[in-house]
């Protein structure tokens, strides 16, 4: 049956750009890079396994390349920005651990809020000179789980680790990011727009690391009966990337409680559109990461 929903084919040309995927060598990832080649653009996987990777993009059909980046460790992010030279159009932060058992980062923070948050962080600031178009980070409708708040005392999560709850604030923190970073980039006069999306309720290898057997089962039957499929998962991602949207706008599937469903603009928590909090956060992040939003002096002046 017909449909006007948007979907991949509807991707505009984007022969001559070029865009970086974190964790391209999976899921929504995967499925994001597929696609963006398949339009034209030069697509570089930024991923943890440089192995992995290339097995990954040689299933692309079209101009990608492979490089190595740890998110759960900052002096990769250092060293991945510090190669990159030329134009940036696209920054896709889509790579993230999910619901682990309590473990940290090479620096010593909590692993999911270390990499889905301050690693992503770290890595956008500093290839924001590069970056001339969007850029994309990827939460979840879980954001609005845990607690709901940023625990500004307990980042770490050292109190009272919760993999559900530590995942949640980590997700509650990529939209908070957004905010904050789409407020710098209008004060700074840039053309750069912030963007964010979730998947849904996607199938990918995401859930298979869940700390709790129980949870683990859970999410295998939910993958198998409930999800939509990695490539339909990825389409609000390609979405924020792509249409002419508002800075810090949040896509998600305009399906039933979002779980699937074709890309659309999105509700988000009260506390995920909160700016005093983006702002502290944001000031937090700089002060952990060593990282600043690099056209500061232009927001000041």
């Amino acid at each position: 049956m017909a449909t006007d929903k948007w979907n991949a084919t509807d991707l505009p040309d984007l022969t001559g750009r070029t865009a970086v995927v974190t964790g391209a060598n999976s899921g929504i990832g995967l499925k994001a890079a597929q696609a963006l080649a398949r339009a034209g653009a030069h697509v570089v996987f930024a991923v943890r396994d440089p192995e992995r990777g290339r097995a990954a993009a040689a299933t692309v059909h079209g101009s990608t390349e492979v490089r190595r980046l740890d998110l759960a460790d900052l002096s990769s992010v250092r060293e991945f920005a510090a190669d990159w030279k030329g134009e940036l159009h696209l920054l896709l932060n889509n790579a993230g651990v999910m619901m682990l058992p309590e473990q940290r980062t090479r620096d010593g923070f909590e692993m999911q809020f270390g990499t889905n948050h301050l690693g992503h962080f770290a890595l956008t600031n500093l290839l924001l000179p590069h970056i001339t178009d969007r850029v994309v980070t990827v939460s979840s409708g879980l954001h609005r789980g845990g607690t709901g708040v940023i625990d500004f005392s307990d980042l770490n999560r050292t109190a009272n680790y919760s993999p559900t709850g530590a995942y949640a604030q980590s997700k509650l923190a990529n939209l908070l990011f957004t905010l904050e970073l789409q407020r710098r980039l209008t004060e700074a006069g840039s053309p750069v727009r912030a963007t964010a999306a979730h998947p849904g309720y996607a199938a990918t290898n995401l859930q298979s690391h869940a700390a709790s057997p129980l949870s683990r089962l859970f999410m295998k039957f939910g993958n198998r009966f409930m999800a939509q499929d990695d490539k339909a998962g990825a389409l609000p991602t390609l979405y924020a990337a792509t249409q002419d949207l508002p800075g810090a706008s949040y896509v998600g599937p305009d399906g039933f409680q979002e779980l699937r469903g074709a890309p659309t603009l999105v509700g988000r928590s009260a506390a995920a559109s909160d700016p005093e909090a983006a702002k502290r956060l944001w000031t937090v992040s700089e002060e952990l990461t060593g990282t600043r939003f690099p056209l500061e002096t232009a927001v000041r002046g």
